[in-house]
């Protein structure tokens, strides 16, 4: 179930910080507003992967997926550019991911 949570986490958090983007500068309510509850949801939905999930390894997944996932809907939604150094640098963040999950992860 921890897995669960922390799958949603990163949802919320990406979903956040998407709408951190649009309320320019917190100068749009509603996409501020929307931004707050994201984070609220991810924020809550972490602490809850933390009761089954490592802290060293629940961090590391939902900041390194949250990052290369937020790299790409950039170049797709906000037409950020993704030059090579940008695309290894993702592949080295989930080469890392998967490095963590090998570690382990459950208590």
């Amino acid at each position: 179930m921890g897995w669960m949570f922390l799958a949603a986490a990163i949802t919320f958090e990406v979903l956040a910080t998407s709408f951190m983007k649009m309320s320019e500068g917190l100068s749009r309510p509603w996409h501020s507003a929307a931004m707050t509850v994201f984070y609220l949801a991810a924020f809550s939905c972490l602490a809850l992967a933390l009761k089954t999930v490592e802290l060293s390894v629940a961090y590391a997944i939902w900041s390194g997926v949250g990052t290369a996932a937020i790299a790409v809907i950039s170049f797709y939604m906000f037409k950020e550019p993704m030059p090579w150094i940008k695309v290894v640098s993702l592949g080295l963040i989930v080469a890392g991911v998967v490095g963590l999950n090998i570690g382990g992860g459950t208590r």
